[in-house]
Order: structure tokens, then sequence, then C-alpha cells
């Protein structure tokens, strides 16, 4: 019934949901912001309505702006991707007060687990084992104070309708809570829209275990197996893998259990997340539900063999649940790789144009890119770029294989977090399937010479220059010096 799909988003994600749209038949409608005009997700569609000037909040976070550009376009649905309005009860009530087709779920079920306040308290009620944390009432600096102290340090400030690490902060001092509630209020509002935050208590080296949930409109629930989330850099992850190599059967038919009776209680509808910590006694607790698709959830699909976009999609449009998704079991051992516009070492966002792009290829090799040569890349939206996905018969296999494409992938011009993701692929812990969520604080990034690929990225850039001409980059390359404008590969730090 969906003939046009308006995509409320950008980057790679808003490309991974057209490529889908066009294999089941559907016209994708990419938006932009008058900055982003150039964008990659922009040329990747037929269709593309502007949503004029100014800044993420006045354009990709503007509800009225999306809603008019979804009239503009005549399209019969909409999907929000991930970050931006996703979790965002309010624009899936417009969406569907403009007699639109929301690709997600219900505005109620958004409401009581897309905030992470709500959804920790109805988990309680649910019977769900819950992190311990602040009351949901308290949100003044003199409430929060006198929870710190109940919840005990070291504790974590949280965004509400917060995610990837946005709005999250460690505090081990009382004296310290003031300044973290102030950022994280502030972050939390740039990034989402809502200021509302709590405290969790920080459970020391767990395991950051997820499980994807499906719902359908007939009441039917399942799940899709777990989620290694455990590399994370600032509470943001940068490698996922499935399977968990921390759980055996047992606890993961209890985990998974957990996952969706927790679905069911909030009558949960298409695609959704939920995320655990494992702690060291083994004792697991609920710590927040994405009610959105997941960035790693393409790991899932190499698994499983399926396509967890189409199936949203479908599921919104009124179909049930496939019938061969009960019996369904994972083959083989996927990984991904997020690679980020940044500072390996200091995490910060980096810009740039990118002046050669190559992905890796070969069997079990799959790459969702936001970008293409001669993208620029801003520090005003997220720093993802793009995803390594890499599927193996077995854990070993799929990390060497990881190893490889990453050392064969091409981004120049840009800084990008690469060697970090190399340094957590060559850890000993990684590689025992033994790493925490502590692991990459306690790597350094490695040195010495670039991987081949860099070479062959520095020789075409030399070569578009021209003997004693300027390179793509603009300005003079000293002949002989490949690195002269060649800023996004570094011999080391």
């Amino acid at each position: 019934m969906i003939r046009s799909l308006l995509i409320a988003n950008r980057g790679e994600i808003a490309v991974r949901i057209a490529r889908t749209a066009r294999e089941m038949g559907i016209e994708a409608v990419a938006v932009y912001s008058e900055a982003d005009a150039g964008a990659f997700h922009v040329g990747q569609m037929p269709r593309a309505v502007s949503l004029g000037p100014g800044s993420p909040r006045e354009t990709y976070l503007s509800i009225p702006r999306l809603i008019e550009a979804a009239r503009e376009a005549r399209v019969d649905a909409v999907h929000p991707g991930y970050g931006f309005l996703s979790e965002s009860p309010e624009f899936a009530r417009a969406v569907e007060g403009a007699g639109l087709l929301w690709v997600g779920p219900p505005a109620s079920a958004i409401e009581q687990m897309g905030g992470k306040v709500r959804s920790r308290a109805r988990m309680r009620e649910a019977g769900v084992p819950v992190v311990p944390g602040s009351d949901p009432a308290a949100q003044s600096d003199e409430e929060l104070t006198a929870e710190a102290g109940r919840v005990g340090f070291p504790l974590l400030v949280k965004a509400s309708s917060g995610g990837g690490g946005k709005g999250m902060s460690r505090v081990d001092r009382l004296e310290d809570l003031q300044a973290a509630l102030a950022e994280a209020r502030r972050l939390a509002v740039a990034a989402f829209g809502d200021g509302t935050v709590y405290l969790e208590r920080l459970l020391e080296r767990p395991h950051h275990v997820e499980f994807q949930i499906f719902g359908d409109r007939a009441g039917h629930v399942l799940h899709l197996f777990e989620r290694e989330c455990s590399a994370q850099r600032r509470h943001q992850k940068i490698i996922e893998e499935t399977p968990s190599p921390a759980l055996d059967p047992p606890l993961r038919s209890r985990m998974a259990e957990a996952a969706v009776e927790a679905a069911r209680a909030v009558g949960y509808v298409g695609a959704g997340t939920v995320e655990l910590l494992l702690d060291e006694k083994r004792n697991f607790y609920f710590l927040e539900m994405n009610t959105r698709l997941q960035v790693e959830h393409p790991i899932t699909e190499a698994t499983l063999g399926i396509d967890l976009v189409r199936a949203q999609i479908e599921i919104a449009d009124g179909a049930r649940l496939p019938d061969g998704w009960a019996r369904l079991t994972p083959r083989g051992h996927a990984i991904e790789l997020r690679l980020y516009a940044e500072d390996p070492i200091t995490c910060l966002p980096r810009s740039g144009e990118v002046l050669e792009y190559a992905e890796p290829s070969g069997p079990g090799v799959r790459v969702d890119s936001g970008i293409a040569r001669g993208s620029q890349v801003g520090v005003e939206f997220d720093p993802l770029l793009a995803k390594l996905v890499v599927l193996g018969p077995d854990r070993k296999a799929a990390i060497e294989r990881a190893r490889r494409a990453l050392s064969d992938w091409i981004v120049l011009g840009v800084e990008t977090n690469r060697r970090l993701l190399a340094a957590v692929l060559s850890s000993e812990e990684f590689v025992a399937g033994r790493y925490t969520t502590d692991l990459v604080s306690r790597l350094s990034p490695p040195s010495g010479e670039p991987p081949a690929a860099a070479w062959v990225a520095a020789a075409r850039l030399l070569e578009r220059s021209g003997p004693g001409g300027s390179a793509a980059a603009g300005g003079p390359t000293p002949a002989g010096d490949p690195w002269g404008e060649a800023t996004g590969w570094r011999v080391s730090a």
C-alpha cells in the first residue's frame, strides 16, 4: 500500500533505508537542511525536499518543517531512522495526525519506553530488574543532589531522551555533580530537545548486551537474539558483535525472556532494542529500551539472513511477524565497526573534505556509508561516517576478516577513528572475548606504519595533483611527501 516514503533523517541510515525501499518498489524521498544540500544521502534518492536554512534543531529536529516536507512531497509514510526525532512521541502523533503512516512503534510505547526515566519505572512495575537510580520525579538540582547520596558514587548523569552517550557523564564526587547536571541538560536539549535527566549507579566493568525485539499489531512479540556492545568509548559503542561471547545458552534464554516481557508490557509494535547490563556476578539489569532501529542492526541481519527495515515497513503497513521468524537460528559470527570522523585518541570530532574514499569488499563484507569522494564532513552532525559489517563462519574468522577489511578501507582527507578500531580488534581481551565496557579506555591506538591502503590513497592524491601542482585539498604538495595534505592518515599520534 505504501508507494512513497519520506526518510526524516540523513547520513548512512537514510541511504540504508532508501536501499530497502527501492527493493520494495517504494519511492524514497530525502530531506535536507540548506547547509546539507550537497550531502551524500540527498543524491541517493530520486526526490529530495529542503527543510530550509538553520541549525539541526531548526531543520531535522523541527516537527513542523518535517510535516510540511512530507505534505509537499505527497508521501504515504514517514520513516524516522535513528537519532533526531526517531524516539519522539510528538513526531509520531504529528505524522499520524497528517494522515500518514508512521514506520515505528505507537506513540504510547515511545512515551513509556523512549524516555529513560519513564521506562525504568515501567520496567519495575513489570518485574524486570533495573539498574539502581534516582527517583523519576526528582529533577531539580536539590532533589538530584539528595538522590545522589542514596544512589551512591560513582554514578552516571544521563539524559532521559538520550542515546549514543550524548548528555551522559560519570561523576565520582558530590562536588562535581552540579556541573555534570548542567552539562547533561545542555547537551540533551541540543541533541534531543528534552533536558530531563536522571542518575544511575555506575556498574564497574559490566557487559553491555542488547536484544533485538519485534512486535506486530496482533500482539505477537519475539526476540531476534542478542548483540554484544561492550566495546565503547565515552559510553558510545564503536564495535558490536553477535553472538555475545559473554553468554551461555541458559543466561541467553533468561535475558531474552526479560527483553520480550519488557516489550509486551507496553504493547510494542515494530523494531526495538532492550539494552541490559551484565555484572561480574552474572546478574543482569534493564538499562533502557531504544524504541527505534539500532545503528548495529546489520549484524543481526547478517547472521539471520533477514532485512529488518523491510520488516519495519511491512509491519507498519499492517503485516504480521513472519511465521518463520520464531524458528530462526543465527549462523556464523558478525562484527560491526563504526567509522567516526574524530581524533582516535581524544575522540573529538573532525571535519574536512573526503579527498579519497574506497570501501573494502569480498565475501562476508558489507559497508553502510553516508559519504563518498568529495563529501564535506562538518561538526554540526553526529560524526558517524560509515559502518563496516563482516560475517564469518565463527568468531575467530570474523575477527580476521574485520582486520583485513579495515586495513583495505581508504578514507583520505578527514581524520577517523580507524586506528582505535584496529587497536580494539588486536587487543588480547577482545580476541579472547573477555572484554567489558572499560576496554577502550585502557587501550592506546597503535603507532607505526599505516596500512597499504593509506599509501594507495596518498599515491592517488599525488597523481591528481601532478608534478609540482596542487593536491585536491588545495595548495602545493612537496615532491616525495605524500602526507603533505593527507591529514586523514598519520604515522603516529
